[in-house]
């Protein structure tokens, strides 16, 4: 069963774009995000001298990548690639409030959030992926509750490493939605992709046509319709795998191949637009 969380992000500076760190109630876990631009500021952080792992992140050839590592004294690595490695431009600290992980215990972190960014198609550059260390079973069961949080604090962060959103074929529905409302793309008058609402997810069916982004090869949709063919979400022209986005517009501009409302071109079969039928659920609140 799953139960509400509440998370508490404090933005050191007052802003959102500088340090942050991130904890969540009853979780041993404390993560400090640090763009480069303050990375002498956010290391003299006590945290950052801490055993834990870290995520170095920012892009190559215009695409996002990260290189996951692990320390004693987190900080003292990060300092080791200020030099050597020149393309991140922000750091995640992943260590606990009382700097209670040992050697073992950040190995096998490490060697898991590798794992787990490599599955779903995340680009590393690390030359392999570490072993995992050995851990009693009591203590990997720990080690992975503890990597079930940090995928959620790290989502809400808006980081998305170890994020899956391929979807089978057909997406599995919950017992309190038993039918998840089909839309329909249509362009030059002919359907072209097919999509359900399934929660808080806009999944866009296998087969559907992904467009070709030519112009505007800067925008974050151009960008994201890079990342889906690097993992292997589209090729030939079309969705290999369901795939869930976060909004009807995201999902329209990688079908369309160009920015879209997505609230207005996706349609149902009876031709009403999603933002006619998303009318239609608020107003069933009143």
């Amino acid at each position: 069963m799953n139960h509400g969380r509440s998370l508490e992000l404090f933005f050191v500076d007052g802003k959102p774009a500088g340090i942050v760190t991130a904890e969540v109630f009853n979780w041993t876990g404390h993560v400090l995000r640090i763009p480069r631009t303050e990375i002498a500021k956010g290391l003299r952080r006590e945290q950052a001298s801490y055993a834990g792992v870290y995520l170095l992140l920012g892009e190559q050839d215009g695409q996002p990548c990260a290189y996951v590592g692990e320390g004693e004294d987190v900080a003292s690595r990060i300092k080791s690639h200020d030099q050597s490695r020149d393309w991140w431009d922000e750091v995640v600290i992943v260590t606990t409030l009382s700097n209670n992980l040992h050697k073992a215990h950040i190995k096998y972190l490490e060697s898991r959030v590798v794992e787990k960014a490599l599955t779903v198609g995340s680009t590393l550059q690390n030359g392999n992926t570490p072993p995992r260390s050995g851990l009693s079973e009591a203590a990997r069961a720990n080690m992975e509750e503890f990597l079930e949080m940090l995928d959620l604090v790290l989502a809400a962060l808006g980081i998305g490493l170890m994020v899956d959103n391929k979807r089978r074929a057909s997406a599995t529905l919950s017992d309190d939605q038993p039918s998840a409302p089909l839309f329909e793309l249509s362009r030059g008058g002919e359907i072209v992709a097919a999509a359900d609402v399934i929660g808080d997810e806009f999944v866009v069916r296998k087969g559907s046509v992904a467009g070709n982004w030519n112009a505007d090869s800067a925008h974050t949709y151009k960008k994201l319709h890079n990342e889906l063919v690097v993992k292997g979400v589209v090729a030939d022209g079309k969705f290999q795998i369901s795939y869930a986005f976060k909004s009807a517009s995201a999902a329209a501009a990688i079908v369309l191949g160009r920015a879209a409302n997505g609230p207005r071109n996706w349609r149902r079969p009876d031709r009403t637009t999603y933002a006619d039928w998303e009318a239609a659920q608020l107003g069933a609140l009143q």
